[in-house]
């Protein structure tokens, strides 16, 4: 899939750049084409992601290999010769998917697209709020197609700052706390995401395509080969302590974009402070940075550590499942509720994972999408309150279902599919990760499960106390929901609807990478001795 010359990969990632540039030389006075110009970005961007979906070869594995990814773009971008002390420092331009990223592209598509049409009516700056949200597009979209760690790295940067901007300019009262809170967070993460990068590269090498010699790479795909260690390097060997180092210190990385508890505090505050659009790309996409991060990274490259941290992950994902549906439960605020539930569901994800089987893997990697459109559906319905009352207090309010009832027809899908009840998506994700997890920790998928009664508890309690029951005078003349919002959440509501009756739509996009996965894991770990 080439256009222009270009592969489908470098389109979908830099059309938002496109866009941005664009946006930047439109007068100020003209709103309306600043709006159409990220629109068709996006759009454009929703579209090549649509045809690498339908494009995708299903049958195609091999998460460690070249050969094994689909729409490969290779070269060289930074060589420097003669450096003191490094010698040579070389860099490739790396991208390709398979069945684990497919998924990540189409929901950073989608989401970013119904992003735009969820920002129509912001009040101020409106020039520099689509250049942040088109930039924040392609530093998410090239952390799910990157194959080099320093192209990774780099787009897992680019996406810190437009959202620091997003929230402490255009967020709410307490923006300025929310977003430097953000930016800390995230900060720590990535210094200690870098530090492993540098351990690696320096432990890693590969032959150079043009003459041959072995060199030191970025290539994430060779740091999977343990025969591409240098002997005596700081990560060569099977679980020496440096590799737990590393592999700790990736995973505070990517557990602090998850949340994971105890790093989480974070997020509560970005999403109460952030404007509407930007809480549903932070709860739809970049918590999934954090979950993919571990699946792409940390789990090839330290399969023997990946093993030994299962049992630790799996309890860490219990606290967040009972610990963020217990929080969200005692939320007035809206937005909070939904901030904890992510928390929640997200641990479900985690608990997939660390069962080190198909099934559970599935679950996760399927979890994360129908987390992503479910919560963003969740955060938009807020959002057109909010618009209307300029309160997200839930007691505050009561029987919308009879002044606003398109309103709550639309909010009854999104709190249904966030309870996982069969028939939506989110029934499907969360079985598939308690039966692989329930075979693999049998006893801690068991304390796990009364999440899920929390989770219908909360959820089923708020839509009583909004909806049900006599309506608030104050509120009695609330508009309906018009057209432009429903065009941002029917379009999830079909998705979420769909995956729920036919969810091979996805699986089979997963299935052959994903089970790639889980034996690479299991025979890297299994042929290494780990050192306790």
């Amino acid at each position: 899939m080439e256009f222009l010359g270009i592969g489908a990969l470098s389109w979908i990632t830099f059309i938002p750049i496109i866009g941005m540039i664009l946006i930047l030389f439109v007068p100020k006075e003209n709103q309306n084409a600043m709006k159409w110009t990220a629109a068709v970005a996006t759009f454009l961007q929703l579209v090549i992601a649509v045809m690498i979906y339908f494009n995708f070869d299903r049958s195609l594995t091999g998460i460690n290999t070249q050969e094994g990814m689909q729409l490969v773009e290779k070269a060289s971008w930074i060589d420097i010769r003669g450096v003191p002390w490094f010698g040579r420092i070389h860099v490739d331009y790396f991208l390709g998917v398979d069945g684990l990223s497919v998924p990540m592209v189409i929901l950073t598509a989608l989401i970013s697209f119904i992003a735009v049409f969820a920002s129509w009516n912001i009040p101020k700056a409106l020039k520099g709020y689509m250049a942040m949200l088109l930039l924040l597009d392609t530093g998410m979209m090239g952390v799910f197609v990157s194959l080099d760690f320093f192209l990774f790295y780099v787009f897992w940067e680019v996406m810190l700052l437009p959202m620091y901007f997003l929230i402490g300019i255009w967020g709410g009262p307490r923006r300025e706390y929310a977003a430097i809170k953000f930016f800390l967070y995230t900060l720590l993460g990535s210094v200690l995401i870098l530090l492993a990068v540098i351990a690696l590269y320096f432990s890693v090498t590969a032959p150079d395509p043009g003459t041959g010699e072995r060199i030191y790479t970025f290539n994430m795909l060779a740091m999977m080969n343990p025969a591409n260690y240098e002997p005596g390097s700081l990560l060569a060997g099977a679980g020496t302590y440096w590799r737990h180092l590393a592999y700790i210190a990736l995973f505070i990385g990517f557990a602090i974009k998850v949340p994971i508890f105890p790093f989480h505090t974070w997020l509560p505050d970005a999403h109460v402070e952030a404007p509407t659009a930007i809480s549903v790309i932070l709860a739809g996409v970049l918590l999934k940075m954090g979950t993919y991060g571990l699946l792409r990274i940390s789990y090839p490259m330290f399969p023997e550590l990946a093993m030994y941290y299962a049992w630790p992950l799996a309890l860490v994902a219990i606290i967040n499942i009972i610990y963020g549906a217990l929080c969200a439960m005692a939320q007035q605020d809206f937005k909070k509720l939904i901030a904890y539930s992510s928390i929640s569901h997200m641990g479900i994800v985690l608990l997939g994972m660390s069962a080190m089987n198909t099934q559970g893997m599935m679950g996760a990697v399927l979890q994360m999408f129908n987390h992503g459109t479910i919560t963003a559906m969740l955060f938009l319905v807020v959002g057109v309150l909010y618009d209307r009352a300029h309160t997200r207090d839930i007691d505050a309010f009561g029987g919308l279902a009879i002044t606003m009832p398109k309103y709550t027809g639309i909010m009854s899908v999104a709190f249904f599919a966030a309870l996982g009840l069969p028939g939506l998506s989110g029934f499907i994700s969360e079985m598939f990760s308690f039966l692989g997890a329930f075979q693999t920790f049998r006893t801690l998928t068991i304390i796990a499960a009364p999440g899920i009664i929390l989770t219908a508890a909360y959820m089923l309690w708020t839509l009583q106390r909004v909806f049900l029951g006599q309506p608030n005078e104050k509120w009695a003349s609330l508009p309906d929901i018009n057209g432009r919002e429903l065009f941002t959440l029917v379009p999830l509501a079909i998705v979420v609807l769909v995956l729920g009756i036919y969810p091979s739509l996805l699986l089979d996009v997963m299935t052959s990478s994903l089970n790639h996965l889980v034996e690479f894991v299991k025979q890297g770990s299994s042929a290494l001795a780990v050192v306790r």
